[in-house]
């Protein structure tokens, strides 16, 4: 019941650590949204100011044919209602009369005027004799120049009025005619078409976002502008939304962050107590000489079913404890259930020797070597018969570890190097002349027969072993082709792997060693179990040396 107290402050850290991280993560995400949510809405809008330029063009086209047909004498009452009436029924113009020579003679808005209108000189040139004039002034009020269309002896006028701004920006949209004069959209800012600008794009310049149509028929351009902040500040929605999101989803992270930790936690307390009752158990993998299969020794390797039945991998669980600090109570473990279970053979057998795992942390740790002296001391055993393998899966204090491992090879005990090759520092225990042998990890060796380029690592392992006068232990052997590539070499080499013996419990290893059956039966029974396992079953050859190497043991 104190459990759930004690790491109830810890999962409200981390529930509101992962919220505040998703809601940043998600404001961030917004605001990096909020910039192609502008230029999407100053696209949109520039495909509206191409329909209304389009528009405007097919509406002048339509007025100024109808014009041609007027049949009321010029700029009379009659012609100026005609005008007045187009005009009125147009949706983009705004004036409509005659010009003669490029002045401006009448207009429905102008009526007639005392003297003809500006000096205008017609543009670009269009199809059915139409032709573009920009700043057109038929009032003589320079505030109101806008571009306009002529064809033969009439004109008509656009409305400068851009379409409305829609959406959540309020950004600025001007257009820009040739002549030089802004005309905006009312109550709006204007600013001038950027030198060069592509037309019918979107472009980011600076801390601004711009956008620019320019029409051939207006002579002019369009352009709409928005600054970064102006945009984000617009899609405010659009933030707050991502970052609710962004808090929903730091709340999911943090209660599965919550579960996996209450899991490990679980798991954490569930090995403690396991390796306090000793319910924890200890298998034995042989370790023979490669050439003549004798058995020199074996492995000691911890195995964890819990109470449902379900096995640990021995890597999660050593992992575990070596990260939560306890390893050295599961190293002390499976000392004394070795010595427990093996110590009788092991006196019967001097030239025998046990291998125990000991993690980098054991050997910084000031109880490791009174704990192992003491168990030693009470199981009446030599320091020599026992192998420590020095594992590294951690980095600790390399100088602290080799001061233990001189002690300790001092006492007699010797040092192997495991797992060689994969470790974080084990090519550096070959500087120091405490090592006794390295083992070879199994994933260089799964590699002996294919095309891998670990392949080539492995005859240089065993030349720089050779030349530093270190023993050679392989692991992972579990084919005959595997054993004799290394039959042939000039050093003795000792095997690991499924070839030789699978891991086994202290009575069918006892078994295998002749305690107390004979070894015909031995041979029998320990290629029966392995042949069941769905491994390969040894050759001949193998089953012959393993038999020999049981008469030299106890003899």
């Amino acid at each position: 019941m104190k459990e759930p107290q004690e790491s109830s402050p810890v999962a409200k850290v981390i529930l509101a650590a992962t919220t505040l991280l998703g809601v940043t993560l998600g404001f961030l995400l917004g605001c990096e949204l909020a910039i192609p949510l502008a230029e999407f809405q100053l696209r949109n809008y520039l495909d509206r100011v191409v329909a209304q330029d389009n528009a405007s063009l097919n509406e002048a086209r339509t007025i100024l044919d109808s014009s041609r047909h007027s049949s009321s004498p010029p700029c009379s009452n009659a012609e100026l209602s005609f005008f007045r009436s187009l005009v009125f029924n147009a949706d983009y113009l705004r004036d409509a009369g005659r010009i003669h020579l490029g002045r401006v003679e009448c207009s429905a808005s102008a009526s007639r005027p005392s003297q003809p209108t500006g000096q205008y000189k017609a543009g670009t040139a269009f199809q059915s004799g139409i032709a573009n004039k920009n700043t057109l002034i038929p009032i003589r009020d320079a505030s109101l120049k806008t571009a306009g269309m002529q064809q033969e002896g009439f004109f008509v006028i656009f409305s400068s009025r851009l379409p409305d701004v829609q959406g959540s920006l309020r950004f600025h949209p001007t257009l820009n005619l040739a002549g030089g004069t802004v005309l905006q959209s009312p109550a709006q800012g204007a600013t001038a078409t950027p030198p060069g600008y592509v037309t019918d794009n979107v472009t980011q310049q600076g801390e601004t976002i711009l956008a620019a149509h320019c029409s051939p028929v207006l002579s002019g351009c369009v352009t709409a502008s928005v600054g970064i902040n102006d945009a984000r500040h617009g899609e405010m929605v659009a933030i707050g939304g991502t970052s609710l999101a962004g808090g929903f989803g730091g709340v999911y992270l943090g209660i599965v962050l919550c579960a996996s930790c209450r899991r490990r936690r679980s798991l954490d307390q569930q090995l403690k107590r396991a390796i306090a009752a000793e319910k924890l158990h200890v298998f034995y993998q042989p370790i023979v000489e490669i050439d003549s299969g004798r058995i020199s020794g074996c492995e000691a390797l911890a195995r964890w079913t819990k109470r449902d039945g379900t096995s640990v991998s021995p890597e999660h669980f050593v992992q575990l404890a070596e990260e939560s600090g306890f390893v050295g109570s599961l190293t002390c473990f499976v000392l004394k259930r070795t010595l427990k279970e093996l110590g009788e053979a092991i006196k019967k057998i001097p030239e025998f020797r046990v291998n125990i795992n000991v993690s980098p942390a054991d050997l910084v740790d000031p109880e490791f070597l009174p704990m192992l002296e003491r168990s030693m001391k009470e199981a009446k055993l030599r320091p020599s018969s026992i192998v420590l393998e020095i594992t590294e899966r951690t980095t600790v204090s390399h100088n602290e570890a080799m001061a233990t491992i001189r002690d300790l090879r001092r006492e007699g005990y010797r040092i192997y190097v495991d797992d060689f090759g994969t470790g974080y520092s084990n090519l550096s225990y070959l500087l120091y002349p405490f090592i006794d042998s390295i083992k070879i990890d199994k994933a260089f060796i799964r590699a002996i027969g294919t095309d891998a380029v670990t392949v080539a690592i492995v005859p240089e392992i065993l030349r720089m072993a050779r030349k530093l006068n270190i023993g050679v232990v392989v692991e992972g052997i579990e084919v005959q082709e595997q054993a004799d590539y290394f039959s042939s070499e000039s050093v003795r080499m000792y095997g690991q792997g499924w070839l030789f013996g699978r891991p086994m419990p202290a009575s069918e290893f006892l078994q295998l060693l002749g305690f107390p059956v004979q070894p015909e039966k031995i041979t029998a029974n320990r290629f029966a179990k392995a042949s069941t396992s769905g491994r390969r079953r040894p050759t001949e050859k193998a089953e012959s040396a393993i038999a020999y190497s049981l008469d030299s043991l106890r003899n």
